[in-house]
């Protein structure tokens, strides 16, 4: 089996997962009762995979996907606010065929690079539990393998998503230091053949408040582009 195809089904095995309990309530609820400015939508309403190509160089850990975004369209920080923030960037650093990320059949490609997330159902009020983190882990730690041999860079967005990336990566076989590296914007962290950089993360609270500006974003991105060896 290829590398394209073990992803194919890691993928497949992700949609399909149903292990903690208060994720799928909820999730499936939501896809139930819809927002209104989406009621002709159906929901997605699983756990939203992993979206990129499989030989990526660069890897962006997210949080989880939001309620009425990657849970409504079925793709990655897709139909929400953080997601338009974080395409727009991508496109503009040249990782993403168009700045927009509106539903999983409009066209987007990207570059090198693969979006994923430790918690792959979205959560009540944005917020999984460490428990429900942790039971998600070994998704991720698949997807890393899987990625092992062509990613060389990593941006991991906000203090939740470092915190859980840092144990995967380490289970994946990259040498993480003892003790974990803080999180931080602009940190970075090398392990052994992969550097691993922080970045607030793409939310509303962070890019209204201007936490997290449109060119803080595009310098991480661009500097993590640039260590993956991407154009």
């Amino acid at each position: 089996m290829d590398d394209s195809t073990a992803l194919a089904r890691l993928d497949r095995g992700v949609a399909d997962c149903r292990a903690c309990p208060r994720l799928v309530e909820w999730r499936e609820e939501v896809a139930r009762t819809k927002r209104a400015a989406f009621a002709d939508w159906t929901y997605w309403g699983r756990p939203v995979p992993g979206f990129g190509p499989t030989d990526a160089r660069l890897v962006i850990i997210g949080l989880a996907p939001a309620a009425h975004g990657g849970n409504r369209t079925g793709r990655m920080f897709t139909g929400d606010r953080s997601g338009d923030v974080l395409y727009r960037a991508l496109h503009e650093v040249g990782l993403a065929s168009q700045p927009t990320s509106v539903c999983a059949d409009d066209g987007l490609e990207l570059y090198g690079v693969r979006v994923t997330a430790p918690v792959h159902c979205a959560p009540p009020a944005n917020k999984p539990t460490p428990g429900e983190r942790d039971t998600c882990r070994h998704w991720l730690v698949q997807e890393l393998r899987l990625l092992s041999p062509t990613l060389r860079a990593a941006v991991v967005l906000g203090a939740f998503g470092w915190q859980a990336a840092l144990p995967a990566f380490a289970e994946a076989g990259w040498p993480v230091p003892r003790p974990s590296p803080a999180f931080a914007h602009g940190a970075r962290v090398a392990l052994g053949d992969l550097d691993v950089f922080g970045c607030f993360h793409v939310s509303q609270r962070n890019t209204f408040t201007g936490r997290l500006t449109p060119g803080m974003l595009r310098e991480v991105l661009r500097t993590a582009a640039d260590t993956a060896g991407l154009p």
